[in-house]
């Protein structure tokens, strides 16, 4: 068995039938985690559905999930890659704490 047989063939695929991926990225890895804690936040649709919805619980595992990444990586990130992780731990643990009714503004 060759991986034609098991690869379904991608349309999209580049020059010579390579699959595009793009680059691996440390911000890949943190939006895997970012974007779905904004769906979880009610703060865009979930694109499985098309709607809104809330779930704060969830939202908060990946936030914390974020917080236990910057924690791991202290020392190892570029200073871009650092600012990006903080800023996206800091937009989405103010807008947990607005959901949750923490914070009043």
């Amino acid at each position: 068995m060759t991986d034609d047989d098991v690869k379904p063939k991608d349309e999209t695929a580049g020059p010579g039938g390579e699959e595009f991926l793009p680059p691996l990225e440390f911000g890949s890895v943190v939006l895997l985690l970012y974007f779905p804690a904004l769906v979880q936040l009610g703060l865009v649709e979930d694109p499985a559905t098309g709607r809104i919805q809330e779930n704060l619980g969830l939202a908060k595992r990946n936030i914390d999930l974020l917080d236990l990444l910057k924690d791991r990586t202290k020392g190892n990130l570029e200073p871009e890659e650092e600012r990006f992780l903080t800023s996206v731990l800091d937009q989405l643990k103010m807008a947990y704490l607005k959901k949750a009714d923490i914070v009043k503004m």
